[in-house]
């Protein structure tokens, strides 16, 4: 047998390999020639298998079910977990909304802000010019230096120029249309950031498809985007809070333990809860609600005092170097024209529409984590149910409170009346 070593690879020819020597008698000379098999079936090499990748790819055929070192699967998407494609497409799709719709909400939030800015200093600036030419054309008449007809109608023109104005302005309320967008962007940035969470826990179903889009709705309708026909009213006869979210739904926390059959609760979580819900409710949702309605009294009475006043002055400032009209005309053209645009500085300046819309959006929060709670409250099956001690962590979270901090001020307002109760649930507002 004949072996053939190189580098430390052996090459071993098998037993029916032949070799054969000649002599050269001439020379003295000892020829070998070795005679090598054309295949060699006994060469090692570690870590590389003689399989082909086209047998790899023959693999979805079903005629060979081995797996390869060299595996053209190892690129798809693993999908061992269980999660339907679909749906995660569907909640891509629905991501990819969300964040789009962010993005417009920004945008329409910061031009609607520039609008209050920009009104604000224009019907400024018409009022108290249209003012100061109602002064001089007072003065004129009595020096008779200049043209009173063509001041007494500017300052008119202006006046009624900044009412028109400023009757639209108190209709839309740009503050109060900036906060709502400012909100919007909040709460679609809160739910972008929920789906990437179900995304990233993973498993997916379509009850999580179908929840996200309801919420998706929820807040379109919540928080429209165009002024005529959609825009919210700025001026209700009863005050609610504001509702951003569908009807609750129970459903489960995912990746809990469900050997515990009552999935985190027990009775001192139940009344533990109980006294947040009446806490808040008696508390912080109806104190939000109670100062949402002064500050919608006080932005009424300024928004139809501006206008009014602006209106008086123009009718001052017509009747200004009349004989028999002089003195008063005088006096409402230029004392009307200051108080309007203290009034309008006052309203728009102090952005009361905006006071009024986050009072209402505090309230609406408060709002939600009532329903919450008593969705898992009236729950009977305790696997309806969210985990219990990871709901008591949320619900302090949300009210700025340590789970200690909870459950002190649960034990300090049980068995209290409405008016007993002296602290508010949450510490963030």
């Amino acid at each position: 047998m004949a072996i053939l070593q190189t580098s430390g690879i052996m090459c071993s020819s098998s037993s029916s390999s032949s070799s054969s020597y000649s002599q050269d008698r001439r020379g003295g000379i000892i020829r070998a020639t070795l005679i090598v098999p054309r295949r060699m079936t006994n060469i090692s090499l570690p870590g590389l298998q003689t399989k082909g990748i086209v047998e790899e790819l023959e693999l979805h055929n079903g005629t060979d079910k081995k797996l390869s070192p060299i595996n053209v699967n190892t690129f798809r998407r693993n999908n061992s977990n269980g999660s339907d494609p679909l749906v995660m497409s569907k909640l891509y799709a629905i991501l990819e909304a969300v964040a789009d719709r962010m993005e417009m909400h920004k945008n329409i939030g910061e031009q609607r802000s520039n609008w209050n800015s920009v009104l604000l200093t224009s019907i400024n600036a018409l009022t108290l010019a249209a003012a100061t030419m109602t002064g001089i054309a007072a003065t004129s008449v009595i020096s008779g230096s200049a043209p009173v007809a063509a001041l007494k109608v500017s300052s008119t023109v202006m006046y009624l120029s900044a009412t028109g104005m400023l009757s639209i302005m108190n209709k839309i309320q740009p503050s109060q249309l900036a906060e709502e967008q400012r909100n919007a962007t909040r709460l679609f940035k809160q739910l972008h950031n929920q789906i990437q969470t179900i995304i990233a826990t993973g498993n997916p179903t379509t009850s999580d498809v179908k929840e996200m889009m309801e919420k998706v709705l929820a807040l379109d309708k919540a928080y429209p985007l165009p002024l005529l026909g959609a825009m919210l009213e700025k001026f209700p006869t009863n005050i609610e809070p504001a509702v951003w979210w569908p009807e609750q739904r129970r459903r489960q926390a995912k990746g809990l333990d469900r050997k515990k059959s009552w999935n985190g609760w027990n009775g001192k979580l139940e009344e533990e809860m109980t006294e947040i819900f009446g806490v808040i409710r008696k508390k912080d949702k109806a104190d939000y609600l109670r100062l949402g309605g002064k500050a919608l009294k006080l932005n009424k009475f300024l928004a139809i005092s501006g206008p009014v006043l602006t209106g008086l002055a123009a009718l001052g400032s017509s009747f200004v170097g009349s004989p028999d009209h002089g003195s008063w005309a005088v006096v409402l053209g230029v004392v009307a024209g200051a108080l309007a645009s203290a009034v309008n500085t006052f309203e728009h300046g102090g952005q009361v529409g905006m006071v009024f819309e986050m009072y209402r959006s505090n309230a609406g929060f408060f709002k939600l984590m009532e329903e919450s709670i008593e969705s898992n409250l009236t729950e009977n099956d305790m696997e309806g149910r969210e985990n219990g001690e990871l709901f008591e962590m949320k619900v302090a979270l949300q009210l700025g409170r340590s789970l200690s901090q909870l459950r002190d001020l649960a034990v300090s307002t049980s068995g209290k009346g409405d008016e007993d109760i002296e602290e508010f649930a949450s510490k963030l507002f």
